[in-house]
Order: structure tokens, then C-alpha cells, then sequence
């Protein structure tokens, strides 16, 4: 065989692999197909939902400019490619976190008000997140889903921890959860306030809508509220709570009163707050501004992140989440120093266009474009990625 015949027979062997055969034109008959990104299964989720239901999962707090922010972040981060150092052959997005395997390190955020979204909305998602098999923090409501054995394998309980106020009422808590298969507690520590969300006040959305059957409209469409209903309103000065919201000397007593169980703590900005969970024990902080819908101002997450692992210095976990919405998104994440990546709207909008099979489908499309992606930057495994993999824009 000649050279000129042996690389002919290469780039046969190359274009008939897997990796540019994916489907069959007359396979491609199933309309979740359709959406070559999560930015296609965006259109299709806001030509399907109410325009209310739209806004209220689409709107960020006030200006909305942490929300372009959590976006913009990544265009100020360029990939370093390294070629030759690994066997890219075969790629293995796998990786660890608190001892139990992930298939790969994408998570589901809890997000409130699914049932604007989808019907059932929280057991819709447990089933997509099975599908897939995908770690999920939940808001709770799954618990007849995992015992069916079709929710998520590894999933974790979301919480405020406003509502404790003994140890005894932690424990319970946490042996709770344990029955249950559960395998964390994620606190999210910045929603003690209700965010000025204009959309939603310009809307007079009713929150409660979202908890139950969804907007609801007149046979003419028109939207329908009872007197009695409590709308999103503008210039409302801060409730005082019943009781005092949470400190780390809470969480702290969480974490000891969980035994075994991660406590992690989710809404963290600042290396200040990253020193602090780990100066009070907690097992991992997750990077978030609450995807912008909270306080307002506060910049991207991708931006945060590096000065919180740095304050962490590998003593425990940094997780992340906010405007991830590609697999090379994720890859600069991890290359910060990301222990795995949450996602919001993105698996919404699955979930508003094809219900489970659409939360299944964004996490198939991100997972394909994160292994592409290291494939192309010269990795095969998670741990290969490091800091040099990525460089901010000057």
C-alpha cells in the first residue's frame, strides 16, 4: 500500500466514524431533534409557553445587568488548546464529587415555579434527570419518582435553612433525607428577600400561579385574577421575618447535625464567603447569583469563580452555576477550577418544549459539545483540564 493509499483509506476510516455519523436523515423524524444547541430549544420552549410563564422564567432582577453579565463573562475567556500531551481518542467526561461517580459534571439546579413551565413540573424534570443520568438538587415533591427508581441516581435536597430552630429539627431533617436515598443538602443563601423583578410586576404576576396549575386565562385569553390574590408589586419595603434568617453558626450546626451528609452551600461571590464555609466546616460552596434574579449588580458567576477556589484551596469542592449554555461554557468553568456545573434555564426550556424527554435532550446536547470540545483542546479526562487551558481576554 502506498502513502497516498494508506491516508485515503485514514480519511475514509475518519469520515464513517461515529463522530460525524450521528443519524440517519430518515431518522430524524422526532421534532426534539430539531435543536442543534439549547439556544434552539429556547425558541422552541417560548413559542410553546405563555408569555407570562416566559417572562417569569426568562426575567432577571431590576437593570437585568447581572444577567447579561452571567453570559458576557465567557466572551472574556479564551480556550488554550494543548495538542499531543494526551490520547484523545477516546473521551471520558466522568469525574467525583463527595465520594459518588457522576457520568459527567453537569447538575440541575433547583428553580422555583416549574409548573408555569410544565405540568408537574418538579417530577417532570426528576424523570428527564433520570433519564440522563443526572445529578439534581431538588426543591422536594420526587419523592414517589426515585422510589419508582426513575428520578435522578445522586440528587440533593435544596433548603433556605430558615426553618431550624433546634438541632433536634436538623437532625430529624437530615436522617429524613438519608431514608430517602437523598445524598446532600444544598442552602441557598441569598433569597431572604423577594427580588424587584419588573417583568413579573409589570405583568401582575401572581406567584402561587407557578406553584400550582399555571397561568390561568378566560376563554378569550385574558388573564384572570381573584380579588383575593397576592400580585408582584414595586416600592414594598422588606417584611421583618418571623424569626432570624440563618448565620454560619446555623449552617455550621447543620453540617454537624448531618453526621455524614455534605452541607454545601449554594449563592456564594465572594473568596471572603468561600473562607468563611470552609473556616465553619461546610463540605463545598457552589458559585451562583441565583441566575440574576436576586440582587441585581452583583456580576457574572464565571467571574467569581476563580478567586473562590483560590480562597478555597482545594480544602473542599467549588461548584458553579449561571449563563452556562455551551460545552465550551462548561470547559472554561472546569479549567478555572470547577468541581462540576449547574444549570437553570437551559433544562426549563427543555422542559417547556418536550416535557422530560426535552430536560433529557439539553443535557444530551451540552454533554456531546462538552466531550467535542476537550477532544479539540487536547484532553481526554476531566482532571487533564487545568488553568492553563484558559486565559482572560486583555
Amino acid at each position: 500500500m502506498t502513502r497516498r493509499e494508506a491516508l485515503a483509506g485514514f480519511l475514509q476510516f475518519v469520515a464513517a466514524s461515529p463522530l460525524y455519523a450521528d443519524r440517519k436523515y430518515s431518522e430524524l423524524t422526532d421534532p426534539i431533534l430539531s435543536a442543534a444547541n439549547v439556544f434552539d430549544m429556547q425558541a422552541l420552549a417560548k413559542k410553546k409557553l405563555d408569555p407570562l410563564a416566559w417572562d417569569y422564567m426568562d426575567e432577571g432582577s431590576e437593570d437585568e445587568v447581572a444577567l447579561r453579565d452571567n453570559r458576557a463573562g465567557f466572551g472574556r475567556l479564551i480556550i488554550r488548546p494543548h495538542f499531543l500531551q494526551n490520547d484523545v481518542s477516546k473521551i471520558d467526561i466522568s469525574t467525583n464529587l463527595f465520594g459518588k461517580e457522576l457520568a459527567h459534571p453537569i447538575f440541575i439546579c433547583p428553580t422555583g415555579g416549574k409548573n408555569c413551565i410544565f405540568p408537574n413540573g418538579e417530577q417532570e424534570t426528576a424523570l428527564g434527570a433520570g433519564l440522563s443520568n443526572t445529578m439534581m438538587i431538588t426543591s422536594g415533591g420526587i419523592d414517589a419518582t426515585i422510589k419508582a427508581g426513575k428520578g435522578p441516581k445522586i440528587w440533593w435536597q435544596f433548603t433556605t435553612a430558615g426553618q431550624f430552630q433546634t438541632r433536634n429539627q436538623m437532625v430529624d431533617f437530615a436522617e429524613s433525607l438519608q431514608d430517602k436515598g437523598c445524598t446532600g443538602i444544598s442552602v441557598t443563601v441569598d433569597i431572604y428577600h423577594v427580588s424587584h423583578r419588573e417583568r413579573s410586576i409589570h405583568n401582575k404576576l401572581v406567584r402561587n400561579w407557578c406553584q400550582g396549575n399555571g397561568i390561568p386565562r378566560d376563554s378569550g385569553g385574558g388573564v384572570v385574577h381573584k380579588p383575593e390574590e397576592i400580585v408582584w408589586t414595586a416600592g414594598d419595603f422588606p417584611a421583618p421575618h418571623p424569626f432570624p434568617t440563618p448565620t454560619w453558626d446555623t449552617l455550621q450546626r447543620l453540617r454537624e447535625a448531618a453526621a455524614d451528609m455534605p452541607v454545601i452551600v449554594k449563592g456564594i461571590m465572594t473568596s471572603e464567603d468561600t473562607e468563611r464555609a470552609v473556616k465553619y466546616g461546610l463540605s463545598g460552596v457552589i458559585v451562583s447569583n441565583h441566575g440574576a434574579r436576586q440582587l441585581d449588580q452583583v456580576g457574572g458567576t464565571i467571574e467569581a469563580l476563580p478567586e473562590c477556589v483560590k480562597a478555597a484551596g482545594g480544602k473542599i469542592p467549588v461548584m458553579i452555576d449561571g449563563g452556562f449554555r455551551r460545552g465550551t461554557d462548561i470547559f472554561k468553568a472546569l479549567a478555572f477550577g470547577a468541581a462540576a456545573v449547574g444549570i437553570g434555564r437551559p433544562y426549563l426550556w427543555g422542559l417547556g418544549a418536550f416535557g422530560q424527554r426535552g430536560v433529557a435532550r439539553v443535557i444530551e446536547l451540552l454533554r456531546a459539545e462538552l466531550g467535542t470540545d476537550m477532544g479539540m483542546a487536547g484532553v481526554a479526562k476531566i482532571s487533564q483540564i487545568d488553568r492553563s487551558f484558559v486565559r482572560i481576554r486583555q
